[in-house]
């Protein structure tokens, strides 16, 4: 199958590598001519396990192409993908600017019959939104369907290759058939494909990150009733977490979450319930707890200075939002590294992939190091926010050579309370006891 996706962001990449990998032609479309550039020469722009292999296999085997012509990406297609950002405005809801001014261009080129996938996140309603733009411009026939993406920076591939479930929205029986054909050697396995009306699919999404953030969020508030009743977080996550009920995953206690989704989706989601003057009062209190969370450790690290960070040199480990990925929008680490900048200290940080964009924003009194020891060469403490699994096993007694203090902060619990008696630290954690020399 001949196929288009418009955008070259971390979905439409991915999107388009993907599909060609199970055999269709792409053609990715992008109007920023560098970007499409180096595209063409072969330069993957993000950072995802995987990814490079299949992008240069397809490109080298004709599969995969790219090109700023909108007209021109998407001659022969029959699908094509919106795979564009959906920023926040400043009151929270989806921004859809570029979704609906690319849908009134696409209703001006397509001549046959065609299906708009909606795979970016888009507010309940945008379906139709879409479908009036593009019938404004064109006497064709065509469809309008949402198809949600559930992608894990990390775990992209994977999670596209290999999907829990396949979500089309669509109550058109033609593009029903098409999508679920496209969908097919994905899902050979039996993991389903489930066809439901364009809103419900619309709405799934915002409920699938909504939950999870909700689920990050109740986590972290018993970890810091933890601290105040002397309990270990990681013990009742794992009593709770064996409860299949509940499940295992998204039960680790840390200084909140971030990145390009759950941020979003959820403030989204909460305007969206505004608009239908419906008080969403689980999805408030997410928000602000997670605020809260962020820098959570801040004030720890005050307390233990008295207050006075001024000239102190903190080593920071982990400036993506999550592992195995170069995004750091959203970080905790940001937030985390603005705090102690505000107070005078000054910050040495490391990451394995997202260094470079954190090097670009110019941050002042930060020096982004080239290793993790670098960052503790006469360091009063450490800071961890990102649980990267080279951080999981350091040389404790080399980083007790290197930093001025034995003080570690960690944002995402990563080391065995008795290993850091073992080996002296001053160690403070989430929901769990202090250590303390």
């Amino acid at each position: 199958m001949k196929i288009s996706v418009v955008g070259t962001g971390y979905v439409g990449l991915v999107t388009g590598t993907c599909f060609a990998e199970t055999g269709n032609y792409v053609t990715c479309i992008d109007i920023d001519k560098e970007k499409v550039e180096s595209l063409r020469n072969g330069i993957v722009p993000i950072y995802e396990p995987g990814l490079d292999v299949l992008f240069q296999r397809n490109q080298r085997e004709g599969r995969l192409k790219f090109t700023n012509d909108l007209a021109e990406g998407i001659k022969g297609s029959m699908v094509i993908f919106l795979a564009l950002p959906t920023p926040p405005n400043e009151d929270g809801s989806a921004d859809l600017n570029y979704v609906i001014d690319v849908a009134g261009q696409l209703g001006a080129l397509i001549s046959e019959y065609t299906i708009i996938v909606n795979k970016s996140t888009v507010p309940v309603g945008t379906t139709e939104l879409v479908s009036d733009s593009v019938s404004e411009k064109t006497q064709a026939e065509f469809d309008v369907v949402s198809n949600p993406e559930f992608l894990r920076e990390g775990v992209a591939v994977d999670d596209f290759m290999k999907p829990d479930r396949v979500v089309i929205g669509t109550s058109a029986k033609r593009a029903a058939a098409i999508m679920k054909e496209l969908y097919s050697p994905l899902v050979r396995q039996g993991n389903p494909v489930l066809i439901m009306d364009e809103r419900s699919a619309e709405m799934t999404k915002y409920a699938a990150n909504s939950f999870l953030a909700t689920k990050i969020t109740f986590m972290n508030e018993i970890a810091n009733l933890c601290e105040i009743l002397g309990a270990d977080v990681d013990m009742v996550r794992k009593g709770i977490g064996t409860d299949n009920r509940i499940g295992k995953r998204f039960l680790f206690a840390g200084i909140g979450y971030g990145g390009s989704c759950f941020p979003k989706d959820v403030q989204a989601l909460a305007k969206t319930a505004d608009e239908a003057n419906y008080n969403f009062k689980i999805l408030n209190a997410v928000m602000s707890v997670n605020e809260i969370q962020k820098i959570k450790l801040i004030q720890k690290i005050k307390a233990y200075f008295n207050q006075d960070l001024k000239g102190k040199t903190i080593a920071v480990w982990g400036l993506a939002f999550k592992p195995y990925t170069d995004d750091i929008r959203e970080a905790p680490s940001l937030a985390n590294i603005q705090e102690l900048v505000n107070e005078g200290a000054l910050i040495k940080a490391y990451d394995p992939e997202a260094a470079e964009n954190v090097t670009k924003l110019s941050l002042p009194q930060v020096l982004v190091c080239e290793d993790e020891y670098e960052t503790l060469r006469d360091a009063d403490a450490l800071l961890i926010v990102t649980e990267w699994p080279v951080f999981r096993t350091p040389e404790f007694g080399r980083m007790k050579s290197l930093m001025k203090n034995r003080l570690i902060f960690d944002g995402r619990n990563l080391y065995e309370l008795d290993t850091m008696r073992k080996y002296g630290f001053n160690y403070i954690s989430i929901g769990r006891k202090e250590i303390h020399d």
